[in-house]
């Protein structure tokens, strides 16, 4: 059998025949474009960040092997993102088997890593070499810029394949990798980088590495930025997790590497563990493996439990800190226990390409046998702390035993899931049908009474909800299971809270909260998913609990019913509409030699340009964010429209519209200078020497080329489809002056250009980027258009056309990808201690565009 053998996807419809034909060669980018989902998990925001850490992971790798200590990540202004590092560089020279620049073959060719035999890295998060040619096969553009033996080298790509040779670009002071990639909008339906989605993993990475200094910088508005580096590793991380917990000692930590055999093969395991006890109810325990966060653990955390649990039971055995018969269960040993496992090992065995779940039997020895001993000595040495542990687990166990007891006493008291009655405001469906069936959670009685007379009642029921529920982050069990409303929810549900809950007796396959799109709806969402979370946690893990999203705008007009619009986009395409069939546009050219007759486009025509415009409006915010002016950067356009590259020189500015320009400019300003220009990191660092200081994160101080004048390089990558756009408004006899306001001549202001004719009025626009909101404008006439938020101004038939019709309505499905970070939230925002929270909302504040828009 071949050792290597290409991806292959059998297409056939069901039934049909099945050829030759159907059998189709997907290779490279090809496959990965084709199913994304194996490489990167999904093409939702958690697959879209995947792509930064695969990045992120091969720097990582880099200062495992030592040769990196410094890592910077930046979202660009442009929405792509830079990860860029001070390690070995990749290598450029031609790869001896296929005959390309390695540079090319590491970025585009499957199959292909430095990882497979542990000679370049001992161990490695990324085991296939898949992360970056994922990056590079579901961006729209990349970009790699290699600093080694004293050059830099760049070469791009455009989803996933090269569209340029590997390039020396010029001199080097230090070595490094630098990767920067615009996802690819075709691939993923929100190509929005999050900060402080990548702050908390890159946080993480920087307690699993000591040293490490990991720099995050997000260069769009309003700008913001954070630097880890911890020397005391993951002690530091359980620390971290437990803040604003009560804990009664030190975080406990150990390291110790361990002999094992993986088959045959004899393997070293490093086992890095560090927990604490604190006075909170839950575990939370976080497993790592090469760097790799695996979600749903592995036999790393089944070694951790299994060894945690017997030697503190051996110990309160040995030592007699037991009373009476009873006895504790796995889950006592865990309350309020926070714990780090971290492991490194030659040749991990994943679950996915997403690295959810290690699955190396070895390990599981590897880690209980560490564990066991080290723990063992601490108790030992420790027997105050020890004793506190034990006290706190034989607590938990009564507090379990006595929960119980209460629980089934207040459960039969009120009759809530034994008797079989349901709650008496419940408006059940007729099907029995579990999957089939829907439970709408309808915030007030008024919209419970509009979703009863629009709902479908073969397989749609309504609970309406009086008031709040309660916050059961800070309510006892007994006050809980008191609150009508959350005894009406378990009722109807059929699925008793904490861990007795049984998902076979759910009643209905979707649970979906309907709430205003107010900030009251949102305080009530957030209660209820709460509750869901603290109490039926598997609802949310088994993806039954949906959030009904209602339509965002009211649109009335004279004499007619009010009717709903779901989006953003589709009311402004309506108003574009409304405006465009009053609109026109006469095009005037003051001053011009020889005189032009005034042009008017109207109808079809100024449709087209509105869109262009529209489409290109997006692309200029973008140059903008970059910090260039506008109205200058316009007025570089020629024949070929704008120029695609920047140049910063000794302080000068330089615009280039290829890439052979700008070649040709280095090589002519290095003969006149007679000396090497040294590519710099960025525009900041280009009027020095090229060498960066370690306190931006970025160089080593290894300095492989010789000195000389520092030039910075930059490509807009956007311009390219802003030239598209320039080319389309050609046809119109429109160009890129016309997107910048006339200069004042003479200290007089210019003639207008362009006037906007609608029925009788007219308004003069002092450039083409402001029709596209003229127009919008327009269409709002005779409208009332306001930001729907009550449930109950719609009557039953439409709310049924808006939200509760599955051919029309918009859900959320609500996941959980991370619960000890869900954890965190819910604790910060709906805990007893004020000061999280406003230390939150502090942090968060400017960040609130659209405090009603569905809470989403």
């Amino acid at each position: 059998m071949p050792e290597e053998f290409d991806n292959l996807e059998v297409n056939g419809d069901q039934g049909g025949e099945y050829t030759h034909e159907n059998i189709k060669h997907l290779r490279d980018a090809a496959h990965i474009r084709h199913r994304p989902g194996m490489y990167i998990g999904n093409t939702s925001s958690s697959g879209l960040h995947h792509l930064v850490y695969e990045l992120v992971y091969n720097s990582v790798d880099e200062a495992l092997a030592g040769y990196c200590k410094n890592i910077v990540v930046k979202i660009n202004a442009d929405n792509s993102c830079t990860v860029e590092d001070d390690g070995r560089g990749i290598p450029v020279e031609e790869h001896a088997e296929h005959k390309l620049p390695t540079l090319q073959v590491v970025m585009t060719m499957l199959g292909t890593s430095g990882k497979f035999d542990n000679a370049a890295y001992k161990t490695s998060a990324g085991l296939h070499g898949m992360g970056s040619k994922a990056v590079t096969a579901l961006s729209e553009w990349t970009e790699a810029r290699v600093r080694r033996n004293g050059r830099t080298y760049m070469q791009q790509y455009e989803r996933g394949k090269a569209t340029t040779e590997v390039k020396d670009i010029g001199a080097s002071t230090h070595t490094g990798t630098s990767i920067t990639f615009r996802p690819d909008p075709e691939m993923f339906r929100d190509a929005t980088f999050s900060f402080d989605s990548l702050e908390d993993r890159l946080r993480e990475l920087a307690f699993l590495n000591k040293g490490v200094r990991i720099h995050l910088v997000d260069e769009r508005p309003p700008g913001k930025q954070a630097t880890f580096q911890f020397q005391g590793g993951i002690a530091e991380f359980v620390a971290y997790l437990n803040e604003g917990e009560e804990v009664d000692h030190k975080p406990i930590y150990f390291l110790r590497a361990v002999d094992a055999v993986s088959g045959e093969t004899p393997v070293k395991i490093s086992v890095e563990v560090a927990l604490q006890y604190s006075r909170s109810e839950d575990e939370r325990v976080r497993c790592y493996a090469n760097n790799a966060y695996n979600p749903e653990g592995g036999t790393h955390l089944t070694g951790f439990r299994a060894s945690l649990t017997r030697t503190l039971n051996a110990y309160a055995e040995n030592n007699s800190l037991y009373r009476g018969d009873a006895r504790p269960i796995g889950a006592d040993f865990r309350e309020g226990l926070t714990a780090v496992v971290s492991v490194q090992l030659p040749t991990p065995q994943f679950e996915s390409q997403t690295k959810i779940k290690l699955n190396n039997s070895e390990v599981e020895g590897a880690v209980s046998t560490v564990v066991g001993d080290y723990l063992s000595q601490y108790l030992e040495e420790h027997p105050k702390e020890a004793q506190k542990l034990i006290a706190k687990i034989v607590l938990a166990m009564e507090a379990r035993i006595a929960a119980h007891k209460a629980k089934q006493v207040l459960k039969d008291r009120k009759n809530i899931l034994s008797g079989g009655g349901l709650p008496g405001k419940l408006m059940d469906c007729t099907t029995r049908d579990r999957d089939a069936s829907e439970l709408f959670l309808v915030e007030g009685n008024s919209a419970g009474g509009s979703a009863d007379q629009g709902r479908d009642r073969e397989f749609q029921a309504i609970l309406p909800l009086r008031g709040k529920p309660l916050n059961v982050e800070k309510a006892i069990l007994e006050k809980l299971l008191k609150n009508e409303e959350i005894t009406s929810i378990i009722s109807a549900l059929g699925v008793d809270i904490g861990a007795d809950g049984e998902i076979a007796n759910l009643r209905y396959g979707k649970v979906i909260i309907l709430t205003d799109a107010d900030v009251d709806g949102q305080h009530i969402r957030t209660l209820l998913l709460t509750f869901f979370f603290r109490q039926m946690r598997k609802l949310i893990e088994t993806n039954h609990i949906f959030i009904a999203r209602p339509p965002l705008y009211k649109v009335t007009q004279k004499k007619k019913d009010p009717r709903y619009v779901q989006t953003i986009p589709e009311m402004q395409k309506e108003l574009i509409e409304r405006g465009l069939t009053e609109a026109k546009i006469t095009v005037q050219r003051p001053n011009v030699t020889p005189p032009v007759e005034p042009r008017t486009f109207g109808d079809e025509a100024l449709a087209k340009v509105v869109q262009v415009l529209g489409e290109l409006e997006e692309l200029l915010q973008i140059v903008e964010r970059r910090g260039l002016n506008m109205t200058s950067y316009l007025s570089r356009a020629g024949a070929s429209g704008l120029p695609l590259f920047h140049v910063v020189l000794g302080g000068k500015e330089h615009w280039f519209h290829t890439a052979a320009e700008v070649d040709d400019f280095r090589a002519r300003k290095q003969q006149e200078l007679g000396r090497e220009l040294v590519v710099a990191d960025d525009a900041l660092t280009s009027s020095s020497n090229g060498r960066k200081s370690s306190d931006n994160g970025n160089g080593n101080g290894h300095a492989e080329g010789p000195a000389g004048v520092a030039f910075f390089l930059q490509e807009l990558h956007e311009v390219r489809a802003i030239n598209r756009h320039l080319e389309k408004l050609r046809e119109f006899g429109l160009g890129a002056a016309d997107l910048a306001p006339a200069p004042r001549i003479a200290g007089r202001e210019p003639a207008p250009r362009f006037i906007l004719e609608f029925g009788e009025g007219r308004k003069s626009l002092a450039s083409l980027r402001e029709l596209v909101g003229e127009v919008r404008r327009l269409g709002e006439r005779g409208l009332t258009v306001t930001r729907f938020k009550g449930l109950g101004e719609m009557d039953g038939d439409e709310l049924w056309e808006t939200t509760l019709n599955p051919e029309h309505r918009t859900l959320m499905r609500v996941t959980l990808e991370d619960a000890i970070k869900a954890d965190q939230m819910f604790r910060v925002l709906m805990g007893e201690k004020v000061e999280p929270r406003r230390d939150f909302i502090q942090k968060h504040a400017l960040e609130v565009k659209e405090i009603d828009y569905h809470g989403a």
